[in-house]
């Protein structure tokens, strides 16, 4: 699965458009809930040294948003990361280098956004 499948499963499930807010990282997509604006996903592609890979070359990554426990779960799962640029409590990167399948990716979309919806607590974890 790579961004412009994420941004087509969003415009159709949620009717979400990426949002690119950052002049100096052009390509570093924000996906938001049009109601209470806040974020339940970002697309950024990041230099593999910049996330503990080994290598230079650049990766895209989607940063989604779950309790800390299943953050702490995946983690420990090849293709998941601490949440680059994000708390690294509730954030977690998955790489879209096919590492993880598509199915997972989508299911973990589908948590952050509910996380992330309008009513939910706000989690002081944030």
């Amino acid at each position: 699965m790579d961004r412009q499948d994420i941004f087509d499963h969003v415009k159709q499930k949620y009717g979400t458009e990426p949002e690119y807010l950052w002049v100096q990282y052009p390509s570093y997509a924000v996906l938001r809930h049009s109601d209470n604006r806040k974020w339940y996903g970002i697309i950024m592609d990041v230099p593999r040294n910049k996330l503990g890979l080994p290598g230079t070359d650049v990766t895209d990554v989607l940063d989604i948003k779950c309790d800390p426990l299943m953050a702490d779960q995946l983690r420990r799962q090849p293709g998941f990361l601490p949440g680059y640029h994000m708390n690294k409590k509730t954030w977690v990167s998955i790489l879209l280098d096919g590492t993880v399948s598509d199915d997972k990716i989508l299911e973990l979309l589908d948590v952050s956004f509910r996380n992330t919806a309008k009513g939910q607590k706000k989690s002081t974890d944030s």
